[in-house]
């Protein structure tokens, strides 16, 4: 047996002396993680939150901060240990509300912009249950706010003389959705006439009365997808209005416009096939514009923009012939401009488009992602800009001349005196002659005299972008601060580098991204301080697909693998996931229709496992429902049986992603051992 404990103790050792002057995962942990961000109705003032974790006690706790947003010191409004901060709404006189649960529930607040004259909303809006993506109509004369509504029945409803029973009753799928089983309530939109003082007048209504659909979109929409017109007497909001198995085959949401002088609700994008969501009113209210996406049952089509016009009752693609996927859409003051962030050759930027159509013209540039933004002001905005090696902060950003102005500095003590290693972008050709974009980190203090080992990272989406995100658990700094080289390549399917490159993945899985791969890696291993005999792939999600996969197909380049979260059996895979038009669109065919799709024979992992002769780590989470636990365990069942060294990381309360602070550094903690283990990263060679 191997004797883990003083193979912890040597591997505790580098990161004990490094602690002080490069990324760990304790460091990762405690780091502040700007949330929430608020502009000022008068656009002097930004309110956002800041969230930090105790290791000790396991969670994280949300403080308010507001800095000006010409520059400035920042201030903190709120400090309260035991509670977190939420939901911030700017009220048309100044005053900013939020949610807060310092008494152990949630009630809402309200404070002046300088932190003083906190008091609980008189009369808040739902005192018996909880509520949630809570927004103020411009004028203050109404409120929008979630709540869910139950609208199944449980077995207790069934059968009440049975109150003790432990099980669930299922005669439709979609009955469990990424981590949550259906709870038999669905959420729903209720809006809230108010009077002085944001008193309410009335019982406020739910204006999705006897439907069992979701607004916002779950488990990941809020309040982005709710929005007020300018006057307050007209909401829009996104929902999808399928349940069952039609809901799980697609993704045909819509913006839907509720009239609260009619009471009349109204489908805007009827007809369009997609996703339709995040709806943004123009400043008249003339207009109102959204997230389009024109595939029905491809999650990750490009987002384009549409605009409706209330007086024609037209609607147009705003952004017709461009190959940008457009997110967080905003108008301008005048109306005339719409601007929105999206992914560039591995980074995030900003563009702008005619709110009549037009030509796309990208307004920033540099080696950073801008992430979500606000105006603040004609020509300005506020945005959350990260890098790989820096976590999120705001700045202040000037769009005719690009200039910024930071706002805030949110972990310059935790950073003091921090080293990160050196990240190249490099372009690659690929096997059928096209150029990659891949990433390279490199250890902090390189020195290219020395032999390194040497990471291939999977990224995961499958289209989901390597840019100048800042990862909390994938973290490039981190690996590389361990000793690591590592790799990370823009394979085929990823956005920022065009339509076809994006959508090429679809129905491919095991096809050309797979050989993209390969050629990233041969081609940095090319480089004299790459050492080919300690070269490790790892990833998740697809990414992990992607390392089961190279595991049976490597011939001979890895020295180890680690798959979190990944596809190993596509055949059990299929019907067992919860949303079924990613499956069927992505992988191309149902397992039992014939002829049988070549990802069940060419590019099925389980039907390669034969040449399986690697390490391997395998990770899963219980409450994965995407990618249900099944296939973490057939996978480490197959190296076990085949006498392959492996382990199984197994949280049993966790979902695709694992986000409790101990489980997390735990994660890091067990992934380095393992690389440690079959890498050897602490005998680093001389050429």
């Amino acid at each position: 047996m191997m004797h883990k404990p003083l193979i912890t103790a040597l591997l505790l050792l580098p990161l004990a002396a490094a602690a002080q002057t490069t990324y760990t995962p304790e460091l990762l942990l405690k780091l502040g993680r700007l949330g929430e961000m608020q502009v000022s109705p008068d656009q002097k003032t930004v309110a956002y939150t800041v969230t930090r974790y105790s290791l000790t006690d396991n969670k994280g706790q949300s403080d308010i901060w507001v800095v000006p947003t010409a520059g400035g010191a920042a201030r903190q409004l709120t400090n309260t240990p035991a509670s977190s901060e939420n939901s911030l709404n700017w009220l048309p006189d100044g005053r900013l509300s939020y949610l807060g649960n310092e008494s152990g529930t949630d009630r809402l607040m309200v404070m002046y912009a300088n932190g003083t004259g906190a008091e609980p909303l008189r009369n808040q809006f739902s005192e018996d249950e909880d509520f949630s993506n809570l927004k103020f109509s411009p004028k203050g004369n109404f409120a929008l706010y979630t709540q869910d509504v139950k609208t199944g029945k449980s077995v207790q409803d069934w059968y009440p003389d049975l109150p003790k029973a432990d099980a669930k009753i299922i005669d439709d799928l979609n009955y469990r959705h990424w981590s949550s089983w259906d709870d038999y309530k669905v959420s729903h939109v209720f809006f809230q006439p108010l009077g002085r003082d944001y008193k309410p007048t009335s019982l406020a209504k739910d204006i999705m009365a006897g439907e069992k659909f979701d607004a916002p979109l779950q488990p990941f929409g809020g309040s982005e997808q709710l929005a007020f017109s300018p006057d307050g007497y007209q909401l829009a909001y996104t929902s999808r209005k399928l349940t069952g198995k039609a809901e799980a085959e697609s993704t045909n949401s819509d913006i839907y416009l509720y009239d609260i002088r009619t009471g009349q609700t109204t489908n805007l994008s009827e007809g369009l096939g997609g996703y339709d969501t995040e709806p943004v009113f123009s400043p008249d209210g003339n207009q109102v514009a959204w997230l389009s996406m024109a595939t029905p049952g491809f999650e990750s089509d490009r987002n384009s923009i549409v605009v409706y016009d209330f007086k024609t009752k037209k609607r147009q693609d705003v952004t017709t012939g461009s190959e940008q996927a457009a997110g967080n859409v905003r108008w301008s003051p005048d109306g005339k401009t719409l601007y929105f962030a999206s992914a560039l050759a591995g980074t995030q930027q900003i563009f702008s488009v005619p709110a009549k159509g037009g030509k796309v013209r990208q307004l920033t540039k540099g080696a950073f992602n801008y992430n979500g933004f606000e105006l603040a002001g004609k020509d300005a905005v506020i945005v959350n800009k990260t890098t790989q090696a820096s976590p999120a902060d705001l700045v202040r950003v000037d769009l005719k001349s690009g200039r910024e102005t930071v706002l805030t500095n949110i972990n310059q003590a935790e950073l003091a005196g921090v080293k990160t290693g050196k990240l190249e972008s490099r372009m690659v050709t690929t096997t059928d002659g096209k150029q990659m974009q891949v990433y390279v980190t490199f250890p902090p203090d390189f020195d290219p005299s020395k032999k390194y080992p040497t990471l291939l990272y999977c990224q995961g989406g499958p289209q989901s972008p390597i840019s100048q995100s800042f990862s909390y658990r994938w973290n490039f700094q981190l690996m590389a601060a361990q000793g690591y080289i590592v790799v990370a390549p823009n394979r085929r399917g990823l956005p920022g580098f065009g339509t076809e490159w994006n959508n090429s993945i679809s129905g491919d899985w095991g096809g050309q991204p797979i050989r993209d791969y390969l050629s990233a890696i041969d081609a940095v291993s090319q480089e004299p301080y790459v050492d080919k005999d300690r070269r490790g792939c790892v990833g998740a999600s697809y990414g992990g697909y992607s390392v089961y996969q190279l595991a049976g197909k490597h011939e001979g380049r890895f020295k180890t693998f680690i798959a979190h979260a990944g596809l190993y059996n596509l055949t059990s895979w299929y019907p067992s996931t919860e949303e079924m038009f990613f499956a069927k669109h992505d992988i191309g065919a149902a397992p039992w229709e014939t002829p049988l799709h070549k990802s069940y024979t060419a590019f099925n992992p389980q039907q390669f496992a034969q040449n399986w002769d690697t390490p391997i780590l395998v990770i899963h989470g219980a409450k994965d429902f995407r990618v249900p636990e099944g296939q973490g365990m057939e996978a480490f069942g197959t190296a076990q049986l085949r006498g392959i060294p492996s382990r199984f990381l197994y949280f049993p309360n966790e979902g695709h992603w694992i986000q409790k602070p101990q489980n997390a550094v735990l994660w890091n903690r067990v992934f380095f051992e393992w690389l440690g283990r079959t890498l050897k990263p602490e005998g680093q060679a001389q050429r």
